[in-house]
């Protein structure tokens, strides 16, 4: 049954997690990546990459999800933390897109507020790599 996960098998499974993950669906990718990092079947960059699209590319999801709602960018009613946190913050919040809890929130609201795409990718982008990295570094003892 563990030949079923291992090498390219694995990383489509960190893959498809991390991409879950990361929209507004519940679940956790980080025992996927530990897991597939014990395993050493694949190079660890190679298992952070792939951790790091899967993840970046279900937060965008969240993020074209919130382009799609009506612009009410002048509404102040709406006042869920994740929408206060970029209305003070701005793009720099996005690196924190990673957080439980607040950070789907965050993607789904920069695009409902209609924040440049690019640099949303980049940044989400950027603190998802640094999340997994760390936790990479974690799992080979380097920290």
């Amino acid at each position: 049954m563990l030949e079923l996960f291992n090498g390219e098998s694995a990383l489509w499974m960190l893959f498809t997690t991390g991409f879950l993950s990361a929209t507004l669906l519940p679940g956790g990718s980080e025992a996927n990546l530990i897991a597939t990092l014990k395993l050493g079947d694949n190079l660890v960059w190679m298992v952070v990459l792939v951790a790091t699209l899967g993840n970046t590319l279900g937060g965008m999801t969240n993020y074209w999800l919130g382009r799609l709602l009506p612009d009410k960018t002048s509404d102040e009613k709406h006042g869920h933390k994740a929408l206060q946190w970029l209305k003070k913050y701005g793009f720099v919040s996005l690196f924190f897109s990673w957080l439980p809890v607040i950070g789907d929130p965050l993607c789904l609201a920069a695009g409902w507020l209609r924040m440049h795409h690019w640099l949303s990718f980049f940044i989400i982008m950027a603190g998802k790599a640094a999340r997994y990295s760390v936790l990479a570094l974690i799992v080979q003892g380097f920290l």
